[in-house]
């Protein structure tokens, strides 16, 4: 193991040991294990474990420099669980390793919070993934597919008794399906150690350690791996904006606000009940760009995506009193330092991974480059076109033509960023429903609404993101307790949502059309159809190819409706989400249309389309245009039968 020399305690001293899990915790030295912790106001710390009878008597730790205390165990071999015996003040505590690479299960029959005891771990791993790891594009990869699967591990299935997979047994069956939907990315939620299985993984305890929960950390690398060998890519929700405050975690860790401000009024969280951390303190710094780049560095993974960003941002973020910055403003400079600094040092290292940011407000340059002022992230998470187009889809048709602006506005920032579309689990849970829940009408309608979405979803300029669940249309809001309801998946108009949620996400990744991150690859046809509820518009990619979308948010068949065009030829229709095979009533236009002469939207041309009810049609512009002739011809499998649909109402005419 490295030694803490000057070097190393300089880098530490200054904020710029970025890779400090490599000393500090437990390494193995010789024939013992060395441990290595940051306890600046400690008077006194020892290492407890199996190895030493839990003994605080047995194994004192020196002073290092710096605040770090450090000392080598011969008795301490891998597998062995301890804890760290702090004394300050007169009383002494036991702490859970804050650099800890695994955290105990609780004892039978006990709590976690009676447990959690840091266990030595060798994180040797015979990856088999250097095919995955060699492809990985490099910085600025916009123009590729990013559509991601977002996943809760403990809830995506369940085996007897209520019993969560473990990560091996998740990891082939979650392959399978990420692979047949045809995403490019599994973004799980936060596997890092936390005692509170109700937070999700948000609360969290240990930085460093995957939760013991489904397996242990080769377990977790085992399923990186398989996703890998899949050629699925790995995102991990990561939570630096705040802490949990169990008393063998982080909080007061040495006797005294060490990773959390001494200022009362900005220590806690107030929506959550947590402790934020201290991004002013170098020590803080050390662990937390650690924390990210060890994810990076040991288990491969592809991308993080930062949780709550907008808190971090703001000094005042729901709060009624702050502390202002030295400027007197509300921003939080050591934040902003500190994000700038997260990105910078993950690309440093990782330039082909993905930073993203879940960020709330109207923040300038969360996307853009540190040199420009920016946070720094590739991406950055589109809350408001989430929070517009639901708003939108939520109405009842009838209405949807005044709340036509919440489908069209987001195009108008489209560009501002470079932005990922979340329907994420913040959708589908705490008494907002599932998204087939937000669907109004019968079920037949709700169907029909969310193949409609989703369609738009993968229409609208970003990268994609959709939680577990939606890609059938669960019908209940989601908990961490309870499994998804796989067998509503297997047939019916949950099947079918599947089957399109399938087909338009693999368009996606196969059309370069759909991966453009330029505003010259989008083009709106006509948004302004307000009292049909009727947009369209086209994507172009770099290769040439269009494709055109038309969106009808009615249940009504819209015979007639004419469309302009760029160019004359023969559109084929790629996909229609009133299929049959999907659960729809199978109106569309037999697979073809050929543009008629008539000039219209501004364009040169026009075509003459059924527009099924509550759905969407994707059309595309073929090479060559074919022989004149009949204006439709039936092909392939999207060829769909005229018929007035359960749930439709009778057709309108829209004639130039």
């Amino acid at each position: 193991m490295p030694t803490l020399d000057t070097t190393a305690l300089h880098r530490w001293r200054d904020g710029q040991f970025t890779d400090s899990y490599t000393h500090l915790g437990a390494h193995a030295e010789g024939d013992g294990t060395r441990f290595t912790v940051w306890a600046p106001h400690a008077d006194a710390v020892a290492v407890v474990g199996d190895f030493n009878g839990w003994s605080p008597d047995a194994n004192a730790l020196e002073r290092a420099g710096e605040g770090l205390w450090s000392g080598l165990v011969a008795d301490a071999a891998p597998g062995a669980r301890y804890k760290y015996r702090i004394q300050h003040g007169g009383g002494a505590f036991d702490k859970t390793d804050p650099y800890a690479f695994q955290i105990e299960p609780p004892a039978e029959g006990g709590s976690t919070a009676e447990g959690l005891a840091s266990v030595v771990t060798d994180l040797s791993y015979d990856w088999g993934d250097s095919d995955w790891m060699g492809s990985r594009e490099g910085p600025g990869s916009f123009q590729q597919p990013v559509s991601i699967y977002e996943v809760h591990l403990g809830s995506w299935r369940h085996k007897g008794h209520g019993e969560s997979l473990s990560y091996r047994e998740i990891a082939e069956p979650l392959a399978d399906h990420v692979e047949a939907l045809g995403f490019t990315h599994v973004e799980l939620l936060p596997v890092m150690e936390h005692a509170y299985y109700g937070s999700w993984g948000y609360q969290t305890l240990g930085y460093f350690a995957p939760t013991f929960r489904y397996g242990s950390p080769e377990d977790f690398m085992f399923l990186v791996d398989t996703l890998h060998q899949r050629g699925i890519g790995v995102i991990l929700d990561w939570a630096p904006a705040h802490f949990a405050t169990d008393p063998q975690g982080l909080s007061h860790f040495d006797g005294t606000p060490l990773y959390e401000p001494h200022d009362e009024r900005m220590r806690t969280h107030p929506d959550w009940g947590t402790y934020v951390f201290d991004y002013g303190k170098p020590g803080v710094q050390n662990f937390l760009l650690s924390s990210a780049r060890f994810w990076l560095d040991r288990y491969h993974v592809d991308g993080i995506r930062v949780d709550a960003v907008a808190s971090m941002l703001y000094l005042d973020y729901s709060r009624d009193e702050y502390t202002p910055n030295e400027h007197g403003g509300r921003e939080n400079l050591h934040a902003i330092r500190f994000l700038q600094r997260l990105n910078t040092e993950a690309y440093a290292h990782h330039p082909e991974v993905m930073m993203i940011a879940e960020e709330s407000t109207a923040w300038p340059g969360v996307s853009q480059p540190v040199y420009t002022g920016g946070l720094g992230f590739l991406y950055k998470w589109n809350m408001g076109w989430m929070h517009d187009t639901l708003t939108f889809f939520s109405e009842d048709p009838v209405h949807r033509k005044y709340y036509h602006n919440d489908l069209t506005f987001p195009l108008h920032y489209a560009f501002s960023e470079h932005f990922c579309l979340p329907l994420s689990h913040d959708e589908v849970v705490h008494g907002k429903g599932s998204l087939w829940g937000k669907m109004p009408g019968d079920d037949w309608q709700k169907a029909a609404n969310l193949r409609l979405l989703y369609g738009h979803m993968v229409g609208h300029p970003g990268k994609k993101l959709l939680f577990m669940g939606q890609e059938f249309g669960q019908r209940g809001e989601w908990t961490h307790d309870h499994p998804l309801d796989w067998h509503s998946a297997e047939g019916g108009l949950h099947a079918g949502v599947q089957r399109w949620t399938q087909d338009v996400f693999s368009l996606y990744r196969e059309h370069p059309a759909l991966h453009d991150d330029e505003p010259k690859g989008f083009e709106w046809i006509d948004f302004g159809d307000r009292d049909n509820s009727v947009v369209s518009y086209l994507r172009k990619g770099e290769d040439g190819k269009t494709l055109l979308f038309v969106l009808n948010a009615t249940p009504v068949v819209r015979d007639n409706y004419r469309v302009g065009v760029p160019r004359d030829g023969v559109w084929t229709e790629r996909l229609n989400s009133d299929a049959e095979t999907y659960g729809g009533s199978g109106v569309g236009n037999h697979g073809e249309v050929e543009t008629t002469p008539v000039p219209y939207h501004g364009r040169p041309a026009s075509l003459v389309l059924t527009l099924p009810p509550l759905a969407a049609l994707v059309l595309e512009l073929q090479n060559e245009p074919k022989a004149t002739g009949a204006t439709t011809r039936a092909t392939s499998a999207q060829k769909a039968t005229r018929k007035t649909p359960k749930g439709a109402k009778a057709s309108a005419s829209r004639k130039a």
